[in-house]
């Protein structure tokens, strides 16, 4: 399953808020309910203060879970030492952060080498023009619009204009927004021009979550239509 295709809306929800204790079975729930990948963040107490959960777990997912895209948010310090162990773990995608490694071209060359796809991130301080040397090497980046670490954090629209940034020079560039994305805010995403949208408390706290992601999905696709 690829990620995208042609730069189209793929909506994933951020499982960091869903019940952990009943994780494969809440993946699935959102699944059925029209997710078209799953956003799973790993946090390691040093890139951010909280601690989530690895590559172990991601295992345990995989078999239970089969055909489903992951794409690993890995909010880590020296994300280079998990690439390994996630790409065992039945990971597709592994997003680390501009910020964490001192070589993301060697980063990105050894998540590919894994056999995974790349994807780069970017805290709400980075400029945006860091990502530019980077952009042949990587399948998509990824807009933080909250400081990464917990969920539920209010969503900082004054990072819209890196999105929109990217989405004119690169038309065809997956362009993933991450942080406070919900009903409330998923507008002013779109005509940004995100097309990968990761949405956590919002979705997974959402009385329908179905109902949710089809009018996501159906806002996205309307300005990416317009694009």
């Amino acid at each position: 399953m690829a990620l995208s295709s042609g730069c189209s809306c793929r909506l994933a929800p951020s499982i960091l808020n869903a019940d952990l204790s009943n994780l494969a079975v809440e993946c699935q729930n959102l699944v059925d309910a029209g997710s078209d990948y799953l956003h799973l963040d790993v946090m390691d107490g040093h890139f951010v203060p909280n601690l989530t959960f690895g590559h172990p777990v991601v295992k345990c997912l995989r078999p239970k879970l089969p055909g489903v895209f992951f794409e690993m948010h890995m909010m880590v310090s020296d994300p280079e030492k998990w690439i390994e162990g996630m790409a065992d773990a039945g990971a597709n995608m592994y997003t680390f952060h501009y910020e964490a490694t001192k070589d993301p071209a060697a980063c990105i060359r050894k998540i590919r080498e894994a056999g995974m796809k790349a994807g780069m991130g970017i805290n709400p301080p980075t400029d945006v023009e860091v990502v530019l040397p980077y952009i042949d090497l990587l399948d998509c980046v990824l807009v933080m619009t909250i400081n990464p670490g917990f969920g539920g954090q209010k969503f900082m629209a004054e990072c819209l204009p890196k999105i929109q940034f990217l989405r004119e020079k690169f038309i065809n560039l997956d362009i993933g927004v991450d942080g406070g994305v919900g009903p409330s805010t998923i507008q002013e995403c779109a005509d940004a021009g995100a097309n990968l949208i990761v949405s956590g408390s919002a979705l997974i706290q959402h009385k329908n979550r179905k109902q949710c992601i089809a009018d996501m999905r159906s806002i996205v696709d309307q300005a990416l239509q317009r694009r």
